[in-house]
Parts: C-alpha cells; sequence; structure tokens
C-alpha cells in the first residue's frame, strides 16, 4: 500500500510523553484471532511499548477456535485476556454479563469522541443497546466482505470474445449478483493455459460461521431484514420473504453450478488457497485479507483487482470486523485503557492502515489520499457504507448455530426448499428469543 502521511516526530514525541507518568509497568495480553492484520498489530503495537513502558504479549487464536475458545475465557471470568478484539456480534453478551468495562466516563476523561470513527463501525463494534451511546469497545478493524477476481484473466482477448459469444454482454466487473453469477458460470470448467478452472470460491462452512457469512453476502443485497421492525424480533414475513427465498434460491444455485468440485466446507482460508492456486475466476473473503493478495508473487500485483460485493435490489455487504475492549477480569485495566488511548490515537490510526490494518478512524478514511492508497481502498470505503451486521444478541451463538444448520441442509445437503429453510428458521429464532424472555 502506498504511504498514508504519517505524524511528525514532534507528535510522536508528544504521545510519547503522554505515558511519561505510568506509575508501574505491567505485561499486559491482548487476545485476537490468528491472521494477517493480527501480526501487523504486534508490529505496531512496538510503538506503544517503547511510549509507555509496558510489555504486550498476544494470545492468537486460529478463526475456527477463535469463539469457543475466548466465549470460554469470558463466561469463565479468567484472567488470560486484558484487552480482547471481540467479534462485534459479542457486543451484546460482553456489555450484558459484564465482561467488558463500559468505557464512557475513560472516553469522557481522555476526550476520546465516537464521533471520530465511522458510524457503521461504532454503531456494530462500540454500542449496547444498538444505537444508544454506551461504549464497551474502541473500533479497531473495520472489515467486509467483499470480491477479488483474475484481473489477466478478465483481460485476455480470447476470453472477452467467447464472454461476448456467450452472453451477448461485455466481460467486466460485475455490477449485479446475477451479472457476477454469470460470469463465474461462464468460468466453470473453462480451460485455461491447460487448466481446468472453476467460476468462485464462495463460502459453505457449517462449523463456525461461515455459510451464514456468505449467504448473507446475497440476502443483503435482495433486501433481507431480520425484524419487520427494528427491535421487535417480530421476524415472520422479513426472515423468510419472497426476497430472502430468491436470495437463498440464488446462493444454493452459485454453489451447484460455479464452484470447484468437493466444495462443501470452505470459508476463509479454502477461499485464499483456491485463488492462489490458480482454480477459481473470483472469490469472497474479507478485505482484511486483501493486502496480502495483492502482495502475493503468483496472483496478485497486476493479476488481481478488487470489487465490492454487488448489490441487486439494492447494496448490502456482510459486516466483518472487531472493536477493541477491556475485558472486566483483568487487574491490569489501568494499562490496558492506556493502551485503547494510545490506539485511539489519529496518527496511530493512520500508521494501523499503513501496516494492513484497517482503521475505523474518519481522519484516516477522509484523508484525500486514502482511496489511492491502496487497490481496494475505494471499494473498502464503498462496502462499510452498506454493512449489515448478524444479530448482536447475548443468545447470538445459538442464533448462529441454527442459522449455519438451517443454511447448509438446504444449500449442501440439499435438503427440502428454500422457503422450508427460512421458515424452520424462523421457528428456531423464534423459540431462542421466548426462552430469552424477549418474546
Amino acid at each position: 500500500m502506498k504511504h498514508l502521511k504519517l505524524a511528525s516526530a514532534s507528535a510522536i514525541s508528544i504521545a510519547a510523553a503522554s505515558f511519561a507518568n505510568t506509575a508501574q509497568a505491567e505485561d499486559l495480553t491482548l487476545c485476537w484471532a490468528a491472521w494477517d492484520p493480527a501480526n501487523a498489530l504486534v508490529e505496531l503495537s512496538k510503538e506503544f511499548e517503547s511510549q509507555s513502558g509496558h510489555s504486550m504479549s498476544f494470545e492468537f487464536i486460529p478463526w475456527p477456535n477463535f469463539a469457543d475458545r475466548m466465549l470460554n475465557e469470558l463466561n469463565s471470568g479468567g484472567k488470560l485476556c486484558d484487552l480482547l478484539i471481540g467479534d462485534s456480534q459479542w457486543i451484546g453478551g460482553g456489555a450484558e454479563n459484564g465482561h467488558y468495562v463500559k468505557l464512557n466516563d475513560f472516553f469522557d476523561a481522555e476526550g476520546i469522541s465516537m464521533s471520530d470513527f465511522a458510524d457503521a463501525t461504532v454503531y456494530a463494534y462500540s454500542t449496547w443497546p444498538k444505537g444508544t451511546p454506551n461504549y464497551y469497545a474502541l473500533p479497531a478493524m473495520g472489515d467486509a466482505n467483499g470480491w477479488f477476481y483474475r484481473k489477466d484473466w478478465f483481460g485476455r482477448e480470447d476470453i472477452q470474445a467467447a464472454y461476448k459469444e456467450a452472453t451477448g454482454q461485455e466481460l467486466r466487473e460485475p455490477q449485479s449478483q446475477k451479472e457476477m453469477l454469470q460470469i463465474a458460470q461462464f468460468f466453470q470448467g473453462r480451460e485455461i493455459d491447460g487448466q481446468t478452472v472453476y467460476g468462485a470460491a464462495i463460502f459453505t462452512e457449517r462449523g463456525s460461521e461461515g455459510i451464514t457469512m456468505g449467504v448473507t453476502s446475497a440476502l443483503y443485497p435482495w433486501g433481507f431484514k431480520y425484524e419487520n421492525t427494528p427491535g421487535s424480533y417480530d421476524m415472520d414475513g422479513a426472515v423468510n420473504s419472497p426476497e430472502a427465498v430468491e436470495a437463498l434460491e440464488f446462493y444454493k444455485e452459485f454453489y451447484e453450478t460455479a464452484t470447484p468440485p468437493g466444495y462443501t466446507n470452505s470459508y476463509m482460508g479454502e477461499s485464499l488457497d483456491a485463488f492462489k492456486s490458480g482454480q477459481v475466476a473470483m472469490a469472497m473473503n474479507w478485505f482484511a485479507f486483501f493486502p496480502g493478495l495483492y502482495a502475493d508473487p503468483n496472483t496478485g500485483g497486476d493479476k488481481i483487482d478488487f470489487f465490492v460485493n454487488p448489490p441487486q435490489n439494492n447494496a448490502g455487504s456482510t459486516l466483518g470486523g472487531q472493536g477493541i475492549s477491556v475485558v472486566a477480569y483483568s487487574d491490569k485495566q489501568d494499562a490496558a485503557l492506556e493502551y485503547i488511548k494510545w490506539f485511539a490515537n489519529p496518527d496511530v490510526q493512520a500508521k494501523w492502515w499503513e501496516l494492513g490494518g484497517y482503521s475505523a478512524h474518519n481522519s484516516v478514511l477522509n484523508d484525500p489520499g486514502f482511496k489511492d492508497s491502496a487497490p481496494f481502498a475505494g471499494d473498502f470505503l464503498e462496502a462499510m457504507g452498506s454493512v449489515q451486521d448478524f444479530w448482536q444478541e447475548p443468545a447470538y451463538a445459538e442464533l448462529l448455530l441454527a442459522m449455519q444448520k438451517r443454511l447448509h441442509d438446504y444449500i449442501v445437503a440439499d435438503q427440502g426448499t428454500a422457503q422450508e429453510a427460512l421458515d424452520k428458521l424462523v421457528e428456531d429464532w423464534t423459540e431462542v428469543f421466548e426462552d430469552e424472555g424477549k418474546l
């Protein structure tokens, strides 16, 4: 990525001086998932160590085990983590169950304003109840599900001519969900440079959250809503609407007609592998991986390009990303709050983006040079303008398990119809909310 202008030496010196009165050096442990942005955060945090006198340790858990490991840690009142970068869906449980320190008084005392961060990230990563000025995290890692494709294949005259003959249209970045499927089906089983290739890598994994994150990338552009009225838990007619049924049927067709064979339980790693090995023309995955994809020596650089999740009835992208919270069971909360204060600094946020993290700070996102700072930066901004998230309820795990089952049973296991799958999902979710006393 091209560098955004960072802080001057004097500004960094001032930031360092703010930690000069630290009473006692602590060894802080920050917990997160194991992926490329975590490595960037280790590098970034060296600056905090030198300024504060505290030392940083890191506990990074592979994504398939991240939720189980960290939620068990929180639910048991464990002291492993002083700071936790937890998924957006955890914010409700983190607040209601007392796992996270409420940060309002600290933000007020330190002059940290949530208006300095992108609205969508504050709403999704920080607030509980949703949309209220009650903050339990600082936006740490903006993210959404996006797409990337073989720009070199799309640009070949023979492939362009074949696509025009097959469809009557020009081969381009897809402008709608249905056009994206048409392109994927065109590439499915095609021979390129002596190798059989396939249309696209999409998410189908059942064990954690994969197929839900994939399918919502179709549901949201069709206009899917979780409730008829926000906050009502009135789901019948929304979750199983005609538009939702059409989107779910679309995703099943995508799986059946435009993905690599045997692609029955795929998520982040499988998507990256399929693309880097030259199997697919397109793939979905989180923006967090795009810096690494662009840097890949075999399929990156001039061979790759990126696009936002296409609209259908409206724009819509599946939200990823996380906020950073102070764990309520930590014995080092003061030092952990120092880290939050340091991380919120605009100069630190600029370096976070430069290193490969996704800042949610408006000073970075609104910088005139931001869109040109990386080939996917403009798409990231567009995606974050139309993101939707899964339930952030304290019972989100039960809600997620139900959706994983219903989607996988229909799409991959070929059981029943889309309407039946969504009707059963409404029944599942109704039972969860009745047990929670919300219905």
